[in-house]
C-alpha cells in the first residue's frame, strides 16, 4: 500500500458529510464559520478510544467556551456509535465513516506501526480547522492518553486540574 498523503497547516480541510450516531447527516460545510476539531479513532468500545472520548467529554465545556466544535470519526456503524455514546455519556458528535473515504482524505487511514508490525488501519489523528475551512493543525499518530490535555495547551485553552 502506498504511503497515505498527509495534510499540513494551510491546506483546505477536505469536505465530508457523514452519518452521526443518531442517523443525522453532518457535513463539515455546515460548520463553516466555526472552529472545528476533527479527530479520527480506530474503534468505539476499545480502551484507548474510550479514554480519548472520555477526555474530550471532560473538557468539552472548555473547548466550547473557546469556540470549538468537536467531531469524533471512526469506521464504526452509527448503531455501535450510539451504544458507545450511551455507555460513555459522551457530549460531542460521533460520526461513522465505514468506507474510510474521509479518513483517507485526511491521511488518517493507511499503514501504521502496531506492536512493532506494519498494519493498515486507522491512524489516530487530530485536526484543528479554522473558521474558513483551513487546517490550522494536523497531528498524526497521537496517543489516546493525554492527547486532549496536550491539544488544549497548544490551543491555549485552560483546563481545570
Amino acid at each position: 500500500m502506498p504511503e497515505t498523503p498527509r495534510l499540513s497547516p494551510g491546506d483546505a480541510a477536505p469536505d465530508f458529510t457523514l452519518t452521526d450516531d443518531g442517523g443525522t447527516r453532518v457535513g463539515l460545510a455546515d460548520l463553516k464559520g466555526r472552529k472545528v476539531i476533527v479527530y479520527f479513532y480506530p474503534a468505539a468500545m476499545t480502551p484507548g478510544c474510550t479514554t480519548q472520548a472520555c477526555d474530550f467529554t471532560a473538557a468539552m465545556s472548555d473547548f466550547t467556551t473557546a469556540g470549538y466544535t468537536v467531531l469524533g470519526i471512526s469506521p464504526d456503524k452509527p448503531e455501535k456509535l450510539a451504544k458507545f455514546r450511551s455507555e460513555g455519556s459522551f457530549n460531542f458528535t460521533l460520526l461513522s465513516d465505514p468506507t474510510r473515504e474521509t479518513m483517507t482524505a485526511y491521511g488518517a487511514f493507511g499503514e501504521k506501526q502496531l506492536y512493532g508490525k506494519t498494519v493498515v488501519g486507522v491512524i489516530r489523528s487530530t485536526f484543528v480547522i479554522d473558521e474558513s475551512g483551513v487546517i490550522a493543525q494536523a497531528q498524526y499518530a497521537v496517543k489516546a492518553r493525554g492527547h486532549v490535555a496536550k491539544l488544549a495547551r497548544e490551543l491555549a485553552i485552560p483546563l481545570p486540574q
